[in-house]
């Protein structure tokens, strides 16, 4: 074994033994789906969950052998889990998705939306900026709407329920560049479609947003060193936020613990600076 795959293991060992070691099981007997669930935040999210008792559908869109390896976390968490290899760019797998997840367990109790297209790091990120904002709207926009919709029905109709969708906190603000036009773009548009569908589906199902800031996801850890900085400089907290600090706010956000909170947007951001 090489030393990066080696230490590879031992980081997502750590990350099971510090998940396992809580003992609370607030979502016992729950189903959750987690979008784009392989890596990242939502692979994060997907263990924080199992921790918290939950079966989970690992979904990605190409990444077979990270979502397996993702999925074999959250059972050695103690949950069932399966994986969902849908393009999300297609509408058509939005049905076929949802229709999947539901049939698993026999219903939804839990609909993460944290798929996301990659347009800063690998071949995407040389892209034009109409390319860019045509694959983001495809992916982080009309997939979360679609799907929202489809799960929240059917959740509706079945009198229980929480979606959570992914925003980003300077969406409220506004951020110069292109990065920052085409992500308060959409991400802005995720932050509005939420409060809208709240209003929609209560008083049977919950809808909320989380905001995170700066994250220290695959871009995060590769990025220049004026990113580096910025990250630390725009956080109240000067550094960046983890995976780990979203999941365990979408942790309770779905848990019967937040049975109050509908339509909220949440910021994860160390606070702005």
């Amino acid at each position: 074994m090489s030393a990066k795959k080696a230490g590879g293991s031992q980081h997502q060992s750590r990350d099971i033994a510090r998940v396992a070691s809580d003992s609370t099981q607030e979502l016992a007997a729950h189903t959750a789906v987690v979008t784009g669930s392989s890596s990242g935040i939502g692979r994060a999210i997907a263990l924080e969950l199992a921790a918290a008792g939950a079966d989970v559908l690992v979904h990605c869109r190409r990444s077979v052998d990270a979502a397996a390896l993702a999925a074999e976390q959250v059972k050695a968490l103690g949950g069932r889990s399966a994986i969902a290899v849908f393009d999300l760019a297609d509408a058509a797998n939005h049905e076929r998705l949802v229709e999947l997840g539901w049939s698993w367990q026999d219903g939804i109790d839990i609909w993460i939306n944290n798929a996301g297209a990659d347009v800063l790091t690998g071949h995407a990120a040389e892209s034009s900026f109409d390319d860019k904002l045509h694959e983001l709207w495809r992916v982080d926009v009309t997939a979360t709407v679609r799907l929202t919709r489809l799960v929240g029905a059917r959740m509706r109709a079945r009198g229980k329920g929480v979606i959570l969708n992914i925003g980003w906190d300077r969406a409220t603000t506004g951020m110069e560049g292109d990065s920052g036009e085409l992500f308060a773009t959409t991400k802005g548009a995720i932050i509005a479609f939420t409060k809208s569908a709240a209003l929609s589906l209560a008083p049977e199902v919950r809808v909320d947003c989380l905001a995170p800031g700066w994250i220290q996801t695959a871009w995060g850890i590769k990025a220049s060193e004026y990113w580096q900085e910025r990250a630390a400089r725009d956080s109240q907290l000067g550094r960046w936020g983890t995976p780990e600090d979203v999941a365990k706010v979408a942790r309770f956000l779905v848990s019967p613990d937040a049975a109050f909170l509908s339509g909220q947007i949440v910021m994860v951001n160390g606070g702005m600076a």
